[in-house]
């Protein structure tokens, strides 16, 4: 048995978990987290990516135990309360989503790649950091048109506003 202390979306979190517990089902029977998704149980589709330490990481191939100290943010710690996150928005103007199962896990890749690549994003950049998380019901367009489209939005609300002549 292994004592864990962890933040998870912004929660000092305590816990003392079974040694071979992955984060995944940490985060989903322990924590109530279950926006995280368990997909493959192979670490290919990317359904259960959250954010640990900043960056997107496949939690069904993590141990809980690893992750002690660190800082992890779900799919339901994106959001600013009511608000969509800019990522979550586009996703639903964008139709980027069909069943929804592999969304949380694209959304954390997104945003992850849209934090990397502050100056925006083209097409063949996001289909190639894409290649980790698997769709089985839409082609992709509309995921990748979502995506760049909050990434445009995300890039125009960074840039500082230009100062009028007085």
């Amino acid at each position: 048995m292994s004592d864990i202390s962890l933040t998870v979306n912004g929660r000092q979190v305590r816990a003392t978990v079974e040694d071979r517990t992955l984060l995944v089902h940490f985060l989903r029977e322990h924590q109530g987290l279950t926006g995280t998704h368990v997909g493959c149980d192979t670490s290919q589709c990317g359904a259960c990516v959250v954010h640990v330490d900043g960056k997107a990481m496949k939690s069904c191939s993590m141990l809980a135990a690893q992750v002690s100290g660190s800082t992890i943010v779900t799919i339901e710690g994106i959001a600013n309360g009511a608000d969509l996150h800019p990522v979550q928005a586009a996703f639903k103007e964008h139709h980027g989503l069909q069943c929804g199962f592999c969304t949380p896990g694209m959304i954390m890749t997104a945003t992850d790649m849209i934090a990397r690549h502050p100056e925006g994003l083209d097409e063949a950049t996001v289909r190639v950091e894409l290649e980790g998380n698997i769709c089985r019901c839409t082609g992709y367009h509309n995921i990748v048109k979502a995506i760049l489209a909050a990434s445009q939005a995300m890039s125009k609300a960074s840039k500082p506003k230009a100062k009028k002549a007085a």
